[in-house]
């Protein structure tokens, strides 16, 4: 299954790109999962996504906890933690 994964802010920075369309391995079916499979990629993908229970999640535009399911996105982003007041 493609996927396109959209990286904003320093998520972006990190890794190098704004975007990335990728295969997914059958056994990532949550979020959670494919922010563990990203961090094997490469080091830019661990130096980005080394504290995952920061990082937020939207599918196909919406806000999503870590144990969603990602089957039929889209388009996943990916979002550091919101700062600011």
């Amino acid at each position: 299954m493609k996927t396109n994964l959209v990286y904003f802010a320093w998520v972006r920075e990190r890794i190098g790109k704004p975007e990335e369309e990728i295969e997914l391995p059958a056994d990532v079916v949550t979020v959670r999962d494919l922010l563990s499979h990203l961090k094997g990629l490469g080091e830019e993908y661990e130096n980005a996504l080394q504290y995952p229970d920061v990082i937020r999640v939207a599918i196909n535009q919406e806000h999503v906890e870590h144990s969603e399911k990602i089957a039929g996105a889209r388009e996943i982003g990916i979002f550091p933690p919101m700062t600011g007041g």
